[in-house]
């Protein structure tokens, strides 16, 4: 692939907008099996299970049912219809489903939210550690990158205070992710609580609500909603989706809620994107919502059994403590009593102990002295990789 970014023409928004490492880690992982080698993949965020069998026979029936053609690009009123019955259970919160976007995969929510938000002299705030895509369409846009950073020490909670206290004139946009990827970490309720008291004084700021996880929670742990709050309602944008809760990855499927005076907009970059959303996955969608839920329990069940392993295994590597993640399905070990950088331990773990993970770098300059660990893998991978790594560290 052709990596110059000097292209003759090629703007410099272009030159700014950076990529997804676990990507490109999948892709060397993926040549080294090539070669014979047997490679643990801890690196990629997606479940290991299959999507379940009535969801994939909803699809199958709407291809046969001639569901061929064009959808509304806000996307299918009984989509729609079954999401708002969804956040209504799960989030206690009644949204008209005229607000409601059906998008490709939750990134396309990201980009719209921050190409409104986003231009030079604007300023928007996003977590670090967070998901790559956030400070890279903050970049592409113009605006500056203001980082959350979110520490140890509070379970990689953020702090409302330290949020706050970000806020500038400039500033149009905050992102919030909990539970997060990559550090496993559930922002606790008071948090929000404050956050949210401190926000009714900032009432131009909108706030971007990454909640692709929310199913997704462990022990006392609890999914709090920016939804849920009344007083900033009205300025915040909802991300979530199917990929992560019923295992749906590769049909691309995210919904979104704007605020009233937003949706119009998300809506002709709708259009102007992608049109409409696959219509037989938007049938799949629907299933996934209104079906059975029992599919999904048995696969957070699973990957509670395996965040309790991967975590106590991790604590007995050399140079290697890890806190217990609350949510999501990832581990973020703290590896800076190893001595090594980061980067340099993700290339050695690959190469010389044929486990694929990823450099907290690749999520924020404050991700250095961190790798982030999928347990989306069987017991009997995170066994035999973390054995492997414990063999050359």
């Amino acid at each position: 692939m052709n990596t110059n970014t000097s292209v003759p023409g090629v703007t410099g928004a272009m030159k700014r907008l950076g990529t997804e490492s676990a990507f490109t880690v999948m892709a060397k992982a993926q040549a080294l099996a090539a070669t014979g080698r047997e490679i643990i993949n801890l690196g990629i965020g997606e479940p290991d299970f299959k999507t379940p069998d009535h969801i994939v026979e909803a699809a199958i029936k709407a291809l046969k049912g001639g569901h061929h053609g064009y959808t509304h690009p806000l996307g299918i009123l009984a989509l729609r219809e079954a999401v708002v019955a969804d956040i209504q259970k799960y989030r206690g919160v009644t949204v008209d489903p005229g607000r409601v976007l059906i998008t490709p995969g939750g990134k396309p929510i990201m980009n719209f939210a921050i190409t409104m938000f986003g231009e030079p002299g604007a300023e928007i705030v996003y977590p670090d550690p967070g998901f790559p895509i956030y400070g890279n369409l903050i970049a592409f846009s113009g605006a500056k990158p203001v980082p959350m950073v979110l520490r140890e020490e509070n379970g990689f909670a953020f702090s409302a205070k330290e949020v706050l206290s970000l806020i500038t004139a400039r500033t149009r946009l905050i992102i919030l992710n909990s539970p997060a990827n990559p550090t496993g970490g559930v922002t606790p309720k008071i948090e929000m609580d404050r956050l949210v008291e401190g926000l009714v004084s900032h009432p131009n700021v909108y706030i971007l609500s990454d909640e692709i996880y929310s199913r997704m929670l462990y022990g006392k742990h609890e999914h709090v909603s920016a939804l849920a709050y009344e007083a900033i309602r009205d300025r915040v944008i909802l991300l979530d989706g199917w990929s992560k809760t019923y295992a749906m990855t590769g049909w691309r499927l995210g919904y979104s809620v704007w605020p009233e005076s937003l949706i119009t907009y998300a809506e002709r970059l709708a259009i102007n994107s992608h049109s409409c959303v696959n219509a037989a996955a938007q049938h799949a969608a629907i299933a996934a919502l209104k079906g059975p839920q029992e599919c999904v329990d048995t696969m957070v069940a699973a990957f509670d059994k395996r965040r309790i392993l991967c975590t106590e295994l991790l604590n007995g590597l050399p140079g290697v403590s890890c806190i217990e993640p609350g949510g999501a399905f990832y581990t973020f070990p703290n590896i800076s009593a190893t001595g090594i950088s980061a980067l340099e331990l993700q290339d050695k773990i690959l190469e010389e102990a044929g486990v694929a993970t990823i450099a907290g770098t690749s999520f924020g300059a404050a991700g250095e002295g961190y790798l982030r660990i999928s347990y989306a893998n069987s017991i009997e991978n995170i066994t035999r990789a973390i054995d492997q790594m414990k063999a050359i560290l």
